[in-house]
């Protein structure tokens, strides 16, 4: 700054005053208002919230430069699963080819296990073959559990996620007395043995890796009666007793078991049980009003179960029921006539 040319007006004068020659006054004024206004309390406050928000404004954008690096520009989704590597078991339809494209549209690649080729291969299509493949498996024979864990292992070199979700109603008979054993056991080898066998051989690829989710698909009829055929009701039961002893058991392999235990949901419920239109069967006996479930809400539980999300979740059942079985609304398959 230029030096300023200050005459004294008198020395007689206490304190002394300058005059300021023309053009330097405001330079002067500008000067004490500057450190007037900077040196003051409520400037101080008002700086340090403008460099905070500054700062937060600047993490933000590192924020979102690492969110806009990891979005998959195409989906317009932040991949949950990059890299892992899924097999579900009954995914050629209903909740488990929901599962597999979820799966799939957040980064895994999805192994569809079936019986029913000609679905399972349409499914395979739908998602793409570079990311899903279909093998034949019927989950009550081990050797076909065992392959399509192998057929993993040799393609992939490792396998993340076991969904067990391949299961079958059985035949409506409500009463016990007219219950076939030989339903009774089918219901059983599939509801039961299959997860079983599914766990299993999961178990054999995830324990060397030391880490792994196996997820079982339960049912309401996990946690309740008269909702279902008995046989049907006791395997979903038998589910439950499982997950939570191999989680003990794999627990320290780093392993997760868990289940998703979902409502009912049209059109997969047989007209027997319902006596109604699926649509209004679920409306009816909704808890939560105005929301009725669909496949797409039980994939997103097993995408939460399935990602490192909740990798310090184990032996939990994630009722997917909007309260059902906590609220009782009094449903049930032998409630008595109003």
């Amino acid at each position: 700054m230029a030096s300023m040319n200050l005459v004294p007006v008198s020395e007689a004068v206490t304190p002394p005053r300058f005059y300021i020659k023309s053009g330097e006054k405001d330079g002067l004024i500008s000067r004490k208002s500057y450190i007037r206004t900077h040196t003051h309390p409520n400037f101080i406050i008002r700086t340090k919230k403008l460099r905070s928000t500054l700062n937060r404004a600047h993490n933000h954008r590192s924020i979102s430069n690492s969110i806009r690096n990891d979005l998959d520009l195409e989906t317009g989704v932040i991949p949950r699963l990059a890299g892992k590597i899924a097999i579900i078991t009954g995914a050629a339809q209903n909740i488990g080819k929901s599962t597999a494209k979820l799966f799939a549209k957040h980064g895994a690649k999805v192994i569809i296990a079936d019986i029913q080729d000609d679905l399972g291969q349409s499914v395979c299509e739908e998602i793409g073959l570079e990311t899903a493949s279909y093998v034949h498996c019927d989950v009550t024979v081990e050797s076909d559990v065992e392959n399509v864990i192998n057929f993993a292992i040799t393609k992939y070199g490792k396998l993340d996620i076991m969904i067990n979700n391949a299961a079958i109603v059985g035949d409506v008979k409500l009463s016990i007395l007219e219950n076939d054993k030989s339903d009774f056991d089918r219901v059983i080898d599939v509801n039961l043995a299959g997860v079983f066998l599914g766990m299993k051989h999961a178990a054999r690829a995830m324990i060397p890796a030391g880490c792994g989710s196996i997820i079982s698909i339960g049912s309401v009829s996990s946690a309740i009666g008269g909702v279902s055929p008995h046989a049907y009701t006791s395997s979903k039961h038998a589910i439950l007793g499982l997950m939570k002893s191999v989680a003990a058991e794999l627990g320290k392999h780093g392993i997760r078991v868990n289940c998703v235990s979902p409502y009912l949901i049209p059109p997969s419920v047989p007209a027997e049980i319902t006596d109604l239109h699926p649509d209004i069967f679920v409306n009816i006996y909704s808890n939560i009003k105005g929301v009725s479930l669909k496949e797409e809400d039980v994939a997103q539980a097993a995408l939460f179960l399935g990602s490192d999300d909740s990798k310090y979740i184990s032996g939990h059942n994630l009722a997917v029921d909007g309260g059902f079985t906590t609220i009782n609304p009094g449903f049930g398959l032998f409630a008595p006539a109003k």
